[in-house]
C-alpha cells in the first residue's frame, strides 16, 4: 500500500474511535457496565467501563477493511481470533465481575488461539557470551507466560483515568518505531498494525483522560495489553538479549509495578491476586500529588522508558549491559523513595545512609 493510504487509514482509524466512544458510552450504561465508587476506587460516581470496546471496533475497522491488503492473512484472522477471545471476557468481567482464575483462563485460551491460529511464538534464545539454543517444547510455555505477564501488567496500572491508554500508547508507539528500524522485523505490516491501535486509542484518549467520562475497563485492558505482548511477539520469535530487552524496558512502568506488587503482597504474606491501593499511582496520590499530575507524572516516567530503550539498538553489548545495571539501581531507589513495597523496606537506601554516615563520621574523627 501507498504510505498516504495507510496515513489516510490512521487518521479515519483515530476518528471511528472518538465517534464510537459515546455509544460505546451508553451502551456500557445499558447492560450494566459501570465501575461503582468503593474503597480501592478513586472516582466518586458510577463510571461507564467497556471502553476498550472502542478501540477494539476501530483497530478491527482499521486491519480488516481499510489495512487489510497490508496483511497476511494468516496474521490478520489468527490474531484476530485471539482479541475475540480477549474482548469476550474483558465485557464478561465489566459487566459480570469474573474471578481471577476465571480471567486467566480467558488469557490463557487467547495466548493459544495466537500461538496455534498466528504461529506467533518464541522458537530461539540467543544470550551474550553465551550462544543460541532452541527452546523446542518450552517455547509453548514460555510464549504463554510472556503474553499473561504483559496482558496483566496493564490491566494493574489501569487504576487512574487516562493511565494505562496513555502509557499504551507511549509504548506501543515506541515498539512501533523500535521494530520498524531497529529489530529487523521482516515485514512493515506489523508496523502497520501497531499504529492502527495508537490511532484508535489516540481517538479515545480525550474521553478517557482526568476527568473521565468512561473508562477502559476490562474489556479495553486487557485488550491493550494482549496486543502490546503479540506485537512484541513479532521481535521475539528469535529472542536475543537486546530484542527481549527493548519491550521490557519500553513497558518499564506496568512491569515494575506488577514486579513490586508482587512483592509487596509475598513480604506482607497476602496472595498475589490480594488487591490493595499501594501501587505506583496510588503511592504518588498519597504523597501528594493530585490525580492530574500523577497521570502526567507516570506519563514521563513511560517517556523516559522509552528513551533509554531507544539506546539499546545503538549500544555494544557491554553497553547494554552497564546500561541495564543503571536502569535498576536507579528504579530501585525510586521505588525505595516512594515507599512502592512499603515505607518500612528501604534496603538500599538504608545501606547508602549507612555508608555516607559512616564516611561522615570518619572524618569529623579525622579533623579531630
Amino acid at each position: 500500500m501507498l504510505k498516504f493510504e495507510i496515513i489516510v487509514s490512521l487518521f479515519a482509524t483515530m476518528i471511528v474511535s472518538a465517534v464510537l466512544t459515546p455509544f460505546v458510552r451508553k451502551f456500557a450504561f445499558m447492560i450494566g457496565a459501570e465501575d461503582r465508587p468503593n474503597s480501592r476506587r478513586v472516582n466518586k460516581i458510577p463510571m461507564p467501563t467497556l471502553g476498550g470496546l472502542a478501540i477494539f471496533i476501530a483497530y478491527t475497522f482499521a486491519t480488516m477493511v481499510l489495512l487489510r491488503n497490508a496483511i497476511p492473512q494468516r496474521q490478520l484472522w489468527g490474531v484476530f481470533a485471539g482479541e475475540c477471545v480477549i474482548i469476550a471476557t474483558g465485557v464478561i468481567d465489566d459487566v459480570f465481575v469474573l474471578k481471577p482464575r476465571q480471567k486467566m483462563l480467558g488469557i490463557s485460551i487467547a495466548a493459544l488461539v495466537v500461538y496455534f491460529g498466528a504461529g506467533l511464538k518464541m522458537t530461539s534464545i540467543t544470550l551474550p557470551f553465551i550462544g543460541s539454543w532452541q527452546i523446542g517444547w518450552l517455547s509453548l510455555p514460555i510464549t504463554w507466560l510472556w503474553i499473561v505477564a504483559i496482558t496483566n501488567a496493564i490491566n494493574l496500572i489501569d487504576g487512574l483515568d487516562g493511565l494505562a491508554t496513555g502509557v499504551s500508547i507511549i509504548a506501543l508507539t515506541t515498539t512501533g518505531i523500535t521494530g520498524f528500524f531497529f529489530l529487523n522485523v521482516a515485514n512493515t505490516y506489523v508496523a502497520i498494525m501497531i499504529f492502527s491501535l495508537v490511532a484508535a486509542m489516540v481517538g479515545f484518549l480525550p474521553y478517557n483522560f482526568f476527568p473521565a467520562r468512561i473508562y477502559l475497563g476490562d474489556t479495553g485492558a486487557l485488550f491493550i495489553g494482549f496486543m502490546i505482548s503479540t506485537f512484541s511477539l513479532y521481535g521475539l520469535k528469535n529472542a536475543t538479549f537486546i530484542s527481549v530487552i527493548i519491550p521490557v524496558i519500553i513497558l518499564g512502568v506496568p512491569i515494575t509495578d506488577t514486579v513490586y506488587a508482587i512483592l509487596r503482597r509475598m513480604l506482607n504474606r497476602q496472595p498475589i491476586t490480594h488487591a490493595d491501593k499501594h501501587h505506583l499511582h496510588h503511592r504518588l496520590m498519597q504523597i501528594g500529588l493530585t490525580h492530574r499530575q500523577t497521570v502526567l507524572v507516570i506519563y514521563g516516567i513511560a517517556l523516559i522508558f522509552s528513551f533509554i530503550s531507544l539506546l539499546y539498538p545503538i549500544s555494544t553489548i557491554w553497553g547494554s549491559v552497564l546500561l541495564t545495571i543503571a536502569i535498576l539501581i536507579g528504579l530501585e531507589l525510586f521505588v525505595e523513595a516512594i515507599g512502592l513495597v512499603g515505607t518500612d523496606r528501604q534496603p538500599f537506601l538504608n545501606w547508602i545512609k549507612r555508608i555516607v554516615k559512616s564516611m561522615t563520621s570518619r572524618d569529623s574523627n579525622d579533623k579531630k
